[in-house]
């Protein structure tokens, strides 16, 4: 029998220990299948050198970041005077159009990349806040995953669904807005290697048991791929993200998954 396919990836994978012992037991004792490496964070040694040794079965993929934390080329169009990243999603969008600084961000780009495939392979692309929906961005990753020879890049094609407990947050009509911008970028950015569709930007930060069921329902075709993008924590006083990290470990929510039809599988199973 055919069945639906759902990749569930752990975004952030070195951001910092606790989210990488979250993601470590949410694939060892849950249903986390992928992971994404930021490489400029506190937590990068700790995941390669310290987690992933014991998760050797985790699919990974490189989480490429310009937004937050240290520079690794220190160009002043992307970083301060400290070398931190000083542009947001809407600043590199506007700047976007600029040859100079997409030079400065494929400079970057391979300085990252480089420094991850020095211990590991990776199976897919995506990015930290969604950065390389931008279209010369995603242009340039396209041209840049070819010559690293990965296939897959994440596109952020999500169909909208309401969880009525989350509508009375604020935060949600705010990743309304987000979704409708990284739809009609998706639109936009074509590329044969890709996820078909995807879960996590109307439910950022809210990605419990329910928000991800609530999205999968909306998935009907037996073909497709779905990304499912989490935000897991150990750390219980980070209450939305550590909801997301019990969720995944729930014996009960995996057989529900299964029960809607679908296979829990990763990148690599497509190489």
């Amino acid at each position: 029998m055919q069945m639906k396919k759902v990749i569930i990836n752990a975004d952030d994978f070195g951001y910092s220990n606790s989210t990488n012992e979250a993601i470590m037991l949410g694939h060892k004792e849950g249903i986390i299948t992928s992971a994404s490496l930021i490489v400029n964070m506190d937590g990068f040694d700790h995941a390669i050198n310290q987690i992933f040794p014991q998760t050797k079965t985790l699919d990974l993929g490189f989480h490429f970041n310009i937004t937050e934390g240290m520079c690794l080329s220190n160009s002043p169009l992307l970083c301060d005077k400290n070398g931190h990243f000083n542009n947001g999603f809407i600043s590199a969008l506007i700047k976007s159009t600029d040859k100079k600084f997409i030079n400065a961000v494929e400079v970057e780009f391979r300085l990252q990349i480089e420094k991850i495939l020095k211990s590991i392979n990776i199976s897919h692309i995506d990015s930290h806040r969604h950065i390389h929906a931008i279209p010369p961005i995603f242009n340039l990753i396209v041209k840049l995953a070819k010559e690293y020879n990965i296939k897959f890049i994440r596109t952020q094609k999500e169909v909208p669904y309401i969880v009525p407990s989350k509508t009375l947050d604020m935060k949600f009509y705010a990743n309304i807005l987000k979704s409708i911008v990284l739809n009609s970028l998706s639109n936009i950015n074509k590329y044969p290697y890709t996820n078909d569709k995807f879960i996590g930007i109307l439910y950022t930060g809210y990605m419990d048991e329910n928000s991800i069921l609530q999205g999968l329902k909306t998935i009907k075709t037996q073909t497709e791929i779905t990304e499912i993008i989490i935000h897991p924590t150990i750390n219980p006083s980070n209450v939305n993200n550590y909801k997301e990290f019990m969720a995944i470990k729930s014996p009960k929510l995996k057989q529900e998954i299964l029960d809607l039809g679908f296979k829990l599988t990763n990148y690599s199973e497509f190489n």
